[in-house]
């Protein structure tokens, strides 16, 4: 049985700078698909100038962000001295825990002739008993993501988080996550089943697509009910489209989220803001810089 659709939505704009960008999560229908609890799409852009330095060092508490970096190029800063730079089809994967600076600065690949730009950044939600644990940070190039040819020459599927068959993302996940990059091939289809009680969302960043017998457009954010069933994504068109599809298994601890912090209460999120004012957060030092 196919899986029914619950609710879409085509985001709000939430531009920063020169950069367009549409948040999807949180939204008027849901504030959460599976631990997932913000998505930022930064849409497609050519970019003809490098930018120097960060956007806006901001801190963090009691998530994971991930940024993943459709095309371009993308460096990290944190006040733990973490820095890297990732380029096209790359991961920065941060967990804030108790509490962290970051900033990060987006460019176009530079080892490549692509002035294109295009990534999201998605917020993991972490389990009440981690949100104040060591901050972590990896980072993962393109060509180390999971990746696999699906049959009949249909496209391809990378997991950026959880598993896929006999694919492991690199990155930790505390409880039943994931998100896939999907890329089909024009007048090819792609069909997954889905367990009961999972939460699955479906993002289209490009392209109209029929998902389940429907179509919708480029832009649009599809969820699904929570029942055991399948989703067959069918591309009618005549070139390759991309999709990424996300989820997990519901969180059913309190969310409560304030600005750059998700907490399990009111008193967390002050708190948060409290050590962060207070200076226990750190700073970031832009010398690390690495060429």
């Amino acid at each position: 049985m196919k899986k029914q659709i619950s609710f879409t939505g085509i985001g709000q704009r939430a531009d920063i700078g020169d950069l367009a960008i549409y948040r999807m999560l949180p939204n008027r229908y849901a504030d959460a698909v599976g631990p997932f609890v913000f998505l930022d799409h930064i849409t497609p852009k050519i970019y003809t100038l490098i930018n120097n330095g960060g956007k806006g060092a901001h801190p963090h508490r009691g998530i994971a962000t991930l940024s993943y970096i459709m095309n371009g190029e993308n460096e990290h800063f944190d006040s733990e001295g973490n820095y890297a730079k990732v380029h096209s089809g790359g991961i920065h994967w941060m967990k804030a825990g108790r509490g962290i600076v970051h900033d990060e600065n987006m460019n176009y690949d530079t080892d490549t002739d692509n002035k294109l730009i295009h990534s999201f950044q998605f917020w993991i939600n972490l389990p009440s008993v981690i949100k104040t644990e060591k901050p972590e940070y990896m980072a993962i190039q393109g060509d180390e993501v999971p990746q696999k040819i699906l049959p009949n020459h249909s496209g391809w599927l990378k997991v950026i988080v959880g598993n896929y068959e006999e694919l492991y993302s690199k990155i930790p996940a505390y409880s039943e996550q994931f998100l896939f990059h999907i890329r089909l091939e024009a007048e090819k289809k792609f069909n997954v089943i889905i367990a009961d009680k999972i939460e699955v969302a479906a993002f289209l960043p490009s392209h109209n697509v029929t998902i389940n017998d429907a179509i919708f457009d480029a832009g649009e954010i599809i969820e699904f009910d929570r029942n055991e069933g399948g989703i067959e994504i069918n591309n009618t068109s005549k070139v390759a489209f991309d999709i990424l599809l996300f989820g997990g298994e519901a969180y059913t601890e309190p969310i409560v989220a304030q600005g750059p912090f998700v907490m399990n209460s009111k008193l967390e999120i002050a708190e948060a803001y409290r050590d962060f004012l207070a200076g226990k957060y750190g700073e970031i030092i832009y010398s690390q810089e690495k060429e």
